[in-house]
């Protein structure tokens, strides 16, 4: 006959056989939620603090004996990894996109509350669910084509290799997984916002393009050999040759297809030329219309049809009507009071109150350097000090000086270009005959403004590639607008796609051609490699064999 004391001694010994084992359900839940080690972190922290919750939780031994995967469950392991990190991606996405409505709704002016929508349409679900997909779609295609090609590799398929030669092949290339995973970014159209899939599509379209580009370069095709030596890239090449053409183009779009034109650059652009786009005079009556900076705009384009018509000063023929032509009346309050040595009728748009356009360049050099440089010293102190605190105050001066060093770089290209495209319209206007490139002349000034770019060189890639990315969004627009070739639907999905196959095929052919070593992690993590940069440990590896 047992005692009372055996019986309370044994009820701690099933406690602990509760706690140290994992029930089946619990088991599934939590593969597909979190990973040993982290539900180590987790007991530690969180569980073990409280005494209901430590005694009914396993404990982390009993997970990881659970969770260890065997030879017979690592496919089914490697899925569980593959759901679980999709739905963490589900939930950053989620929690990141309800903090910035909820911040852009208090920074917002318009107080009035917002339409709703039901919650499938949510655009948080949609981006959430979007990326999601993408990562788990990702995972389980490259895995399955992996798996795939291993097996038609082997010498028992060698049957199936010889009736079909070219599908073989395909299947049984390197880049098989890479290119057939990369459908799985068509699931970024579960999100419905085009802008933003255009932007995504082009950003990871230039990406590629940019590794494409090492890549190719790295082997030797894009400089050739000479003496069974690679050549090096001439020392004036880079990607500040990308600014001209696409200032060219942007400059063209702002005049003759607005509506095909970044506003981010509109507002840059118009709001740092106040020396050729004028504000309303102060004192000026208020029942009378100034002109907008759009609508001076517009009247240059109008001008340009017109082929260039020259400016008839009503200071100097008051009696003489229809003085401007019928479509750019809306510069009249300019032009009315234009300077009467003024020949241009551009020139009276752009600098009315003075005759002389070298004088109206300097001016804008010296009102524009002091607001543009406060800006850009503010944007790299920030950009200085917040990522890098720790290095900036072991080392404030040299912090400084680069903080100094790049906003008086940036300053000179920005005013530069700005200062140049608008005077280079002055000038074309007096060295060029009026029918002569009337309409492709502001391009051309574009591309002068463009050629300032050679200041920031060394150090104004992000700068170029992002007026590239918008300069070909805004091409695309302008020739759907003039029926140069059609819009494809859904064709912004399909450039994602291109763009992840092309940087998996970099990446499986050689992965340094990524420079960055963060990208090149991500690459690995979205393959289902772990967050690891194998060109490293590779590298090291091939090392270590040598020494030994």
């Amino acid at each position: 006959m047992s005692s009372p004391e055996g019986a309370g001694a044994g009820r701690p010994r099933r406690a602990s056989s509760a706690a140290n084992t994992v029930d089946p359900v619990m088991r599934n839940a939590l593969r597909y939620t979190v990973s040993p080690r982290e539900y180590a972190a987790l007991h530690k922290y969180i569980i073990s603090r409280s005494k209901t919750l430590r005694r009914n939780a396993p404990t982390p031994a009993a997970v990881e004996q659970a969770l260890t995967p065997t030879k017979t469950s690592a496919s089914s392991d490697y899925n569980a990894k593959a759901v679980r990190h999709a739905l963490r991606v589900f939930a950053a996405t989620w929690v990141g996109m309800k903090g910035y409505e909820f911040v852009a709704k208090k920074l917002s002016k318009d107080s009035t509350p917002a339409k709703k929508q039901p919650f499938y349409k949510s655009p948080a679900l949609r981006l959430s669910l979007s990326l999601s997909s993408i990562l788990f779609l990702y995972r389980l295609l490259f895995r399955f084509l992996t798996r795939l090609r291993l097996h038609l590799m082997e010498a028992s398929v060698e049957p199936f290799r010889r009736r079909n030669p070219r599908t073989a092949a395909a299947l049984t290339s390197p880049y098989a997984p890479a290119v057939g995973a990369s459908v799985a970014g068509l699931a970024l159209g579960i999100y419905p916002s085009p802008p933003m899939r255009v932007a995504a599509a082009l950003w990871l379209l230039f990406k590629a393009g940019e590794y494409g580009w090492d890549l190719a370069e790295s082997e030797g095709w894009i400089w050739g050999f000479k003496q069974g030596k690679k050549r090096e890239r001439p020392w004036w090449f880079g990607s500040w040759l990308l600014q001209p053409l696409a200032f060219g183009q942007l400059l063209h779009s702002a005049v003759f297809d607005k509506d095909c034109f970044p506003e981010s650059y509109g507002k840059f652009i118009w709001g740092n030329s106040p020396v050729y786009l004028h504000n309303r005079p102060e004192g000026y009556p208020t029942n009378l219309k100034w002109p907008s900076r759009e609508d001076v705009v517009s009247s240059l384009s109008e001008m340009a049809r017109l082929n260039w018509p020259a400016y008839i000063s009503p200071t100097m023929f008051p009696n003489k009507k229809n003085i401007l032509p019928p479509t750019v009346t809306a510069v009249s309050p300019l032009t009315s009071q234009a300077h009467p040595l003024i020949t241009s009728l551009s020139c009276a748009a752009l600098h009315p109150s003075d005759p002389s356009c070298t004088r109206t360049y300097l001016t804008f050099w010296l009102k524009s350097v002091p607001p543009m440089a406060r800006f850009f010293v503010l944007f790299y102190s920030a950009m200085t000090v917040i990522p890098g605190f720790r290095r900036f105050y072991h080392s404030p001066i040299t912090g400084l000086q680069r903080i100094l060093s790049r906003s008086g770089r940036m300053t000179a290209f920005a005013t530069g270009s700005l200062s140049t495209a608008w005077a280079s319209i002055c000038f074309f206007q007096t060295y060029l005959p009026r029918h002569l490139l009337a309409t492709q002349r502001f391009f051309l000034s574009g591309f002068i403004a463009g050629l300032w770019a050679w200041i920031e060189r060394k150090q104004g890639r992000m700068v170029f590639l992002y007026s590239a990315r918008a300069s070909v969004n805004s091409l695309w627009k302008v020739g759907v607008k003039r029926r140069w070739w059609r819009a494809m639907k859904g064709g912004d999905l399909w450039v994602f796609v291109l763009a992840l196959m092309i940087t998996g095929v970099v990446y499986e052919h050689d992965a340094k051609a990524i420079k960055q070593n963060s990208f090149r992690k991500g690459v690995s993590w979205v393959r289902g490699e772990g967050w690891r940069d194998w060109a490293i440990e590779e590298d090291d590896e091939e090392t270590k064999e040598k020494e030994e």
